[in-house]
């Protein structure tokens, strides 16, 4: 049996960030990870603000875990062509807006970077991907370990790669919806909005309950329908654009009769995307990202 429970993303933005609710978060993050996770704290990042431009394609929550790491959790629907170059600089930021102005490098967080995306991002065969930061000989091929003194001084690092960024990518629509796992529940339950009742995952018991639409308070539910349909209106408004703006690209192309002309059809006809975009109330720096030009193409064209 399954139930209707509200979509992921509404949940991070709105339910979440309540203390009652850390569970689902702790089980969720534990069964990634694959250890017991508690959170301290949910704190405020960049771009949770509630206002007009909640209608974008994605949401985020930075968290602090027992162990002191910073847990940046982002969930994206729409594609975006420079996504790994984003999460780069999310860790990069996230660790000197956490520094004091006088630290010393051993004080530098670690940060795992969890990113749900709902778009085929890079090529592989797999749905949920680790990144870790090893080094390795290029003559021998051996792996560059902690020294004496480092193993000293860091008790509580084994290897180099904990010093670094961890990053997670998991690919929602990659997923079979067979679950092998726990893990596998979890990624049921992100891209299907349901928990099945065998499911044992940690953290699903709770958000089976918490997350029931039919028990959201009567201004939580409108909320959380009037944001349905705005996800649904900019899923189709984006859509429509990038048909329109491809069907006159080629159009452009096709006149041209020249591998040059084809080329410029294309780009003209990502330029139409985001001016459309702009014309539906995105900004310059939003519409260039979706329609995968430059921003100062579209700057002119407010």
């Amino acid at each position: 049996m399954q139930e209707r429970l509200v979509r992921f993303d509404w949940a991070m933005k709105k339910l979440l960030r309540n203390k009652a609710n850390y569970e689902i978060l702790e089980g969720f993050l534990s069964e990634l990870i694959g250890q017991d996770v508690k959170i301290q704290n949910i704190l405020e990042s960049e771009s949770n603000k509630q206002n007009a431009k909640d209608k974008q394609n994605r949401v985020d929550l930075l968290t602090e875990i027992d162990g002191g790491e910073l847990v940046l959790i982002e969930l994206q629907v729409e594609g975006q062509y420079d996504y790994f170059h984003r999460m780069l600089y999310g860790t990069a930021k996230l660790i000197t807006d956490h520094m004091d102005a006088s630290f010393n490098y051993n004080k530098v967080r670690k940060v795992l970077s969890i990113n749900i995306v709902y778009f085929d991002l890079g090529h592989g065969e797999d749905y949920v991907y680790k990144g870790l930061t090893d080094f390795r000989g290029i003559h021998k091929n051996d792996l560059l370990s902690l020294s004496a003194l480092q193993k000293k001084e860091f008790t509580q690092l084994k290897v180099v790669s904990e010093i670094f960024p961890e990053y997670y990518i998991l690919k929602v629509n990659g997923f079979n919806d067979i679950a092998k796992d726990t893990l596998d529940e979890w990624m049921y339950f992100l891209k299907n909005s349901a928990i099945k009742s065998e499911f044992k995952a940690k953290g699903l018991v709770k958000a089976s309950v918490e997350l029931d639409i039919m028990k959201l308070s009567k201004e939580d539910r409108e909320d959380y329908e009037s944001y349905i349909e705005d996800r649904r209106i900019t899923e189709s408004s984006v859509k429509t654009s990038w048909i329109e703006g491809k069907i006159e690209g080629k159009a452009e192309g096709k006149l041209e009769g020249k591998i040059d002309g084809k080329i410029e059809g294309k780009i003209e006809g990502k330029i139409e995307v985001g001016k459309r975009l702009l014309q539906r109330g995105m900004s310059a720096e939003e519409a260039a990202e979706v329609a995968g030009v430059a921003v100062e193409l579209l700057r002119g064209n407010r």
